[in-house]
């Protein structure tokens, strides 16, 4: 009798053991390239390390202002574009770009392509921290220079209704 209660007690330890280390809802998921795929909304933008007033422009764009409320079109091969929707002291536009996600390292980057370039010859672009996705929501920070600590301008993405 007294082992089937130790046999019990092992068991039950061993299942509130691996209880405690499943995953939670909620959870962030692995970060990965599919996951960063399709139509996204840029709906915020927030900074960490840095006050709002020392962002004068984003992606050399324009005022970061304009880019709330922007859609980008991410495809699966890496060709891609942002939409500025435009408004009062913005200009409406669209710029194609060339994309990738690391999850490696979790970096997102991207370089503007022009009438006529190529994407193998662009040598400049943006690389930002892929910071999370999970298919439906994607926080992408920027990293800039402000004073001697790290700061971000950080981009919250919803996915687009199809």
């Amino acid at each position: 009798m007294k082992r089937i209660f130790l046999i019990a007690a092992i068991l039950c330890s061993s299942l509130m053991v691996l209880q405690s280390c499943s995953p939670k809802a909620g959870t962030t998921v692995a970060l990965k390239r599919g996951n960063v795929t399709g139509n996204w909304v840029l709906n915020d933008i927030t900074f960490e390390g840095l006050p709002q007033s020392a962002v004068k422009s984003l992606f050399d764009d324009g005022p970061y202002t304009c880019f709330v409320g922007s859609t980008w079109n991410l495809t699966n091969s890496g060709n891609g574009s942002y939409t500025l929707a435009g408004g009062a002291s913005c200009a409406a536009k669209t710029q194609t770009i060339f994309w990738s996600a690391s999850p490696a390292d979790q970096t997102f980057q991207f370089k503007k392509i022009f009438e006529g370039d190529k994407a193998k010859n662009v040598t400049s672009g943006y690389r930002l921290v892929l910071s999370s996705t999970d298919g439906n929501n994607m926080v992408i920070k920027s990293p800039v220079e402000y004073g001697s600590n790290p700061a971000y301008i950080v981009l919250n993405f919803t996915k687009a209704a199809k």
